[in-house]
Formats: C-alpha cells, structure tokens, sequence
C-alpha cells in the first residue's frame, strides 16, 4: 500500500512526528516504525529546518511519509521541494484559504491542512479546502501549532460525524500519557505529535515516540 494511502487508512490510527530536525532522528523515527514525519520550514517556529539544510529528507524517500510544514508560504517553495523529491505531501498550516490550494490542486500533490479549534464554528469551510486530510489542532494565532495545547475534542468527534469520508488528523497536547485515549475517543486517521515527543523543541524524545507507538498501534478504530 502507498504510504500516504496507508497514513490514511480508517482501519488503523497512524502516528505522525512533526518537527524533525535531524538525519539522526528521521533515521530512528523510521526504525521504530513511526509512519509519518514532519519538518516545519516556517522560520519563525522553534523546530525550522532551513531548506538548503534538508536534503537528507531524499533518502528517506518510500521508507516513511515525509511531509513539509509551512506557514502562509507562497506555493512555490513547497511545490520545489516536492519536485527535488525531499516531500511526499505538503501540509498548510497557516491562514490559506481554498483558492490557495490551486496550485497544488494543479500540480497533482497532495495537501493536508491544518485547523485551529476553538469551537465547531471554526470548521466551517474545511471541506472547501479539497484536502487529502484535515488536521485539527488548538488555536494559536501567530504560533500556528507545537504549543502543546489541547482542544476540546468533542469538536473533533462532531466534526468527524459530519465529514465521515475526509480523513482527520488529531494533533495538539497530545503525549504519551493521553495518546491511546485520543486514539480511542476521537479515532482519527492519525495522531500529530511535536512536543510531546520532545526533549527540547526539534531534539526527539525516543522512549516518549516508543511509548506512543505502543498507546497508537493496538487502538483498532471504528
């Protein structure tokens, strides 16, 4: 199965690390099985990665979903970097709108876009977006995510009800401690973890990954 179509698969619950800054720690990640990474290239977060910096990303390439986080970039640069083969899917995860989503829509790539939560109210449009997923994280105006903020996930739950067939990535405040019970309430397509697996922003925490692999991996979804 494709990586992406396995990432997405509604009959298991994956696990996503964003904010990977390191060969060493995308190396680990995939070692332990984890499904998914994610290296943020906005240079305002904690855990940026300059691209010049990332080509690492390309021998990684079948072996783990390899996603790129950016803030309000202009589609260029992200649509770059899938075509020197360092990304598989480009997730936005800042204020864009749908029509912002043409020029991936055109070029064939796949997007997940990411939402913050404060009421149901805020996820209005999502379906608009035409995204491969949708990632629901807690509200952080001028921070865009890795805050380690929980939102209310009945939001989630509800949101889940009204889109069944569009795929839903759970992030925010997630950690070991809670991650089966996410798994097991919300039943997402994925868990988003950043600083819950974290030793210091963008330095990975591998008994706190191995410890959510062991919360995600047994939870069989609905």
């Amino acid at each position: 199965m494709p990586l992406l179509e396995r990432f997405l698969d509604p009959a298991t619950v994956a696990l996503k690390i964003c904010g990977v800054t390191t060969r060493d720690d995308a190396r680990e990640l995939v070692a332990l099985g984890v499904d998914a990474l994610g290296v943020n290239f906005w240079p305002q977060s904690k855990r940026f990665l300059a691209p010049e910096h990332a080509g690492w990303l390309r021998e990684l390439a079948g072996r783990i979903l390899r996603v790129g986080v950016f803030v309000n970039e202009p589609a260029a640069l992200p649509l770059r970097l899938i075509r020197e083969g360092l990304l598989d899917v480009v997730q936005l995860h800042g204020d864009e709108t749908p029509e912002d989503m043409l020029p991936y829509q055109d070029a064939g790539v796949p997007v997940f876009k990411a939402l913050g939560v404060r009421t149901l109210a805020d996820l209005e449009r999502a379906a608009a977006y035409g995204a491969q997923a949708i990632l629901l994280d807690a509200h952080a105006p001028g921070v865009y995510g890795g805050t380690g903020e929980m939102f209310d996930w009945s939001n989630a739950i509800a949101f889940k009800s009204r889109h069944p067939r569009l795929p839903l990535i759970l992030a925010g405040g997630i950690v070991p401690a809670n991650a089966a019970l996410a798994a097991a309430t919300v039943r997402p397509a994925a868990l988003d973890v950043a600083s819950g697996a974290e030793l210091s922003p963008g330095r990975k925490d591998f008994r706190k990954v191995s410890a959510l692999l062991a919360a995600v991996k047994p939870c069989p979804p609905c």
